[in-house]
């Protein structure tokens, strides 16, 4: 065993590297991907308490989603800080973001997780209930939204009005489904695959709609704000929605051209011009994705610095609270 160790340790700095590198390679592919020159003309064009306004629903949004780890935390009953949490769901998720699931949701979760001490099994619960916890609150206003009729459908388009009112009625049952199963189902544990999985309680579940309608309404408010008001609210939000779902169907990094295309396809009927739109909608991307995205890289820098002193820490309180 001790034979191997040396290379176990040589094998994970290897791994460790290639995965810094493939980031890189990323965010240098993403960054080629905008068109910085009109990113800046957008953002000195704009009033500046229309920007200072959506940068602080962006800090709402993150701290917003910052909860869904900690919704993990309760659920898994890990004794990591809420501040390490918190700090692990930023970076997450802003690479998630720009960088798709499986590198910000899954892969940077289980780097960082590992990191600071916590188990596989408990790591791929945390982030099991992330997502769904993300997805219930899309269910749940997609549901309202679409049901209501609130997305102006242009004729000719690929889904009708009516279709629309369909998937918003089946969106609804799914929430009545799993409500239904949190608090009553008799049945609340399943092994998948050797995972460990539990339905958790109503007043869990409840939080998590909370929390995640909480957070997409925020995003489509950002939004909102960026189009001077232009377009009612409620309109906004659907078309995120919308656009959000496509955007995981097409599978493109960060949704470029996707979230423009759906944007412009639904709101061409609305006061907003397409040079509004895709003004908004860039600055956007440079307020939710880039900057956090820039902060998140640093963030994740200091935090592997930091990760072995934590982890001795984070055991340390763990050896000293089963001791009591």
């Amino acid at each position: 065993m001790s034979k191997k160790s040396p290379r176990w340790k040589l094998a994970k700095k290897i791994l460790t590297w290639l995965f810094f590198i493939a980031v890189i390679v990323l965010l240098v592919i993403y960054a080629r991907k905008v068109n910085w020159e009109d990113v800046y003309k957008v953002i000195t064009g704009y009033n500046r308490y229309v920007v200072i306004g959506a940068a602080a629903l962006v800090v709402v949004s993150y701290l917003t989603y910052g909860l869904y780890d900690l919704i993990g935390r309760a659920y898994c009953g890990h004794k990591l800080a809420k501040r390490q949490v918190m700090l692990v769901s930023f970076i997450c998720y802003a690479f998630n973001l720009t960088l798709s699931t499986w590198v910000g949701g899954v892969a940077m979760r289980y780097r960082l997780y590992s990191r600071l001490g916590l188990p596989s099994a408990t790591i791929t619960r945390i982030f099991s209930l992330s997502i769904a916890t993300n997805w219930l609150g899309y269910i749940l206003l997609g549901g309202v939204v679409f049901v209501c009729g609130m997305v102006p459908i242009p004729p000719g388009w690929f889904i009708g009005d009516g279709t629309l009112r369909v998937i918003g009625a089946a969106l609804l049952v799914l929430v009545a489904v799993y409500l239904w199963a949190c608090a009553f189902a008799k049945k609340r544990r399943w092994t998948v695959k050797g995972q460990h999985l539990q339905l958790p309680s109503l007043r869990m579940a409840l939080f998590q709609f909370a929390v995640s309608c909480a957070n997409w309404m925020v995003m489509g408010c950002i939004i909102w704000l960026l189009l001077a008001r232009q377009v009612d609210y409620p309109i906004v939000l659907g078309v995120l929605l919308i656009s959000s779902i496509a955007g995981v169907i097409i599978h493109i990094p960060a949704g470029i051209g996707v979230l423009e295309a759906v944007f412009l396809a639904l709101l061409s009927g609305q006061h907003a011009s397409h040079g509004a739109i895709i003004a908004a909608l860039l600055a956007y991307r440079v307020l939710y994705f880039i900057l956090p995205l820039l902060l998140a890289l640093v963030l994740y820098l200091w935090l592997e610095s930091r990760a072995k002193h934590l982890r001795q820490k984070n055991q340390q309180k763990m050896e000293k609270s089963g001791a009591q």
